[in-house]
């Protein structure tokens, strides 16, 4: 049975860090490419960051830029998102997801829902001012 399941979230403070962990029981093809969604409060469904496996670094949408990090523990079937100098804006549930290889998953730019065929549960983060 395909699982991804998330862990990590909480509650901090502005300027705090979190690490987001999504452990995946799905098979290497079919985690290639890795992905961290948001759904805020009154915002639609927003992609934040994508991972390929065959690329060293991810890319982030702007406003994560600079301040969030995906990372892969490929032999651990782990995927992190390290966030630092958390913000109010941030404050949202967070979801992984997974999908098979596919052109431009390794860019921002491709990345849409519809893409990824298997998605966790979500963790919850809140940002407090």
């Amino acid at each position: 049975q395909v699982q991804l399941v998330e862990s990590g979230g909480g509650s901090v403070q502005s300027g705090g860090s979190l690490r987001l962990s999504c452990s995946a029981s799905v098979s290497p093809d079919s985690r290639d490419c890795m992905a961290w969604f948001r759904h805020g409060p009154g915002k639609e469904l927003e992609g934040i960051a994508v991972k390929y496996s065959g690329v060293s670094k991810g890319d982030y949408v702007e406003s994560v830029k600079g301040r969030f990090t995906v990372t892969q523990d490929n032999a651990a079937n782990i995927t992190y998102l390290q966030m630092n100098n958390l913000k109010p804006d941030d404050t949202a549930m967070y979801y992984c997801a997974a999908a098979e290889v596919f052109v431009g998953c390794a860019t921002i730019g491709a990345m849409t829902a519809a893409r990824y065929a298997y998605w966790g549960r979500g963790t919850q983060v809140t940002v407090s001012s």
